[in-house]
């Protein structure tokens, strides 16, 4: 996901020689946007990667025609219509939902990040998640606002069975957190994976995966086959009283089949980072049910000095007439 936000876009744009000089290559123009990332910072780590960088900041586009790389996070609909010698687009986030099944987007390589800043606050945000319902934190927020002392015995961690849906980069990051930190994990992919630690899934499994699971984590990218895959038939699967974590998509979920899990006591309990439509609207279910935390899609954000050298790099290597570094596949979503 993109950073934080830090106010409106910036409409100064920083324009420099279009000529990497220590690679010798004719890098062409780098446009930025986003909403919530910071252009001055990316702007920063970019040009001491890239000294001769022509950075440029929505709206300040300047001529189209010299756009070669776009950097941009949920970009709106007709964004890349004007820019006809596109080579390279950069997501700011892992997440490629946004950029796939356009139609003002050329046929260019579209790159993801990876950094190791991303990462590692995916891995805090779950690892919080799940040790605040394997270790009762919810059951003491509870009893603190009633003013009782509730005390409740604690559980081995190898006791507790973690699922985790999606074993991609993050996912895989995240399943081999949790085994690290002590619990009983298991994956689920379409496709076959290993991970030492981690009992792993696929494809025809679902139901076994599900079975015993405690402590349910979505880590599945948004594509046309996960939309709204985590619905009743999930929820049922599922032991009475799982807890349920979703720092991916909303989408993925079919809300309002968590809704009614979570009003039946099926499902025990949850924490949210993402939704059908961001902001949560103030009317949603979900802020008045205690059984509920709320984030404000902040799992995992793109750090910039983590990523530049990656950008940087895959700008070159486009530039060289090679692929970039992270290249993802937007038929299949990621």
């Amino acid at each position: 996901m993109a950073s934080a936000k830090t106010g409106e876009l910036m409409s100064a744009s920083t324009i420099v020689q279009s000529t990497d000089s220590k690679a010798g290559q004719d890098l062409g123009a780098l446009l930025f946007y986003s909403e919530f990332d910071d252009p001055v910072e990316w702007a920063r780590v970019l040009k001491a990667e890239l000294p001769s960088l022509d950075f440029r900041i929505y709206p300040d586009v300047g001529n189209p025609d010299e756009i070669r790389t776009v950097l941009a996070w949920q970009p709106f609909p007709g964004f890349f219509e004007p820019f006809n010698n596109l080579s390279l687009v950069i997501n700011l986030g892992a997440g490629i939902d946004s950029l796939a099944e356009r139609s003002d987007l050329p046929d260019v390589p579209i790159s993801r990040l990876s950094d190791s800043g991303m990462m590692a606050l995916m891995r805090s945000y779950v690892l919080f998640s799940v040790i605040r319902y394997a270790r009762d934190f919810h059951e003491f927020e509870t009893a603190k606002r009633l003013g009782e002392w509730r005390y409740i015995h604690p559980r081995a961690l190898h006791r507790i069975k973690v699922g985790v849906l999606g074993l991609g980069h993050l996912g895989a990051a995240v399943a081999s957190a949790l085994a690290d930190a002590g619990f009983d994990v298991r994956g689920w992919d379409q496709a076959e994976k290993q991970i030492s630690g981690v009992t792993c899934y696929s494809g025809a499994e679902m139901a076994s995966f599900l079975a015993e699971v405690e402590i349910l984590v979505n880590m599945l990218p948004l594509t046309g086959s996960t939309r709204h895959l985590i619905g009743k038939a999930v929820f049922d699967a599922l032991p009475r009283g799982a807890k349920f974590i979703n720092a991916s998509r909303g989408l993925v979920v079919d809300e309002p089949a968590l809704v009614a899990a979570l009003q039946s006591g099926q499902i025990g309990g949850a924490t949210l980072d993402v939704f059908w439509t961001e902001p949560l609207p103030k009317h949603h279910p979900f802020w008045a049910m205690e059984n509920v935390l709320v984030t404000p899609h902040l799992a995992s954000i793109t750090v910039p000095e983590a990523a530049a050298r990656d950008v940087a790099e895959s700008i070159r290597r486009v530039a060289a007439g090679s692929k970039p570094l992270h290249l993802t596949k937007p038929a299949r979503g990621y």
